[in-house]
């Protein structure tokens, strides 16, 4: 799960004139572990009404 603490990411901000913050400067690494971790977000909310099958299910299925 997403837990930006975890990260540690070194954030930096851009600021207006007025000093109110407008941007933020994320290292590419962070970067790339956050889209991963927005897209696994998506996945799952997508198919979040999908049907489920019991992980004993799946194995009598597979005759296992």
């Amino acid at each position: 799960m997403l837990d930006l603490k975890e990260l540690n990411l070194s954030v930096q901000y851009a600021v207006n004139q007025s000093g109110e913050r407008v941007a933020v400067i994320v290292p590419v690494e962070g970067f790339e572990e956050l889209l991963e971790d927005l897209e696994d977000l998506a996945a799952a909310a997508e198919r979040r009404d999908e049907l489920t099958v019991s992980h004993r299910e799946l194995l009598d299925k597979l005759g296992l």
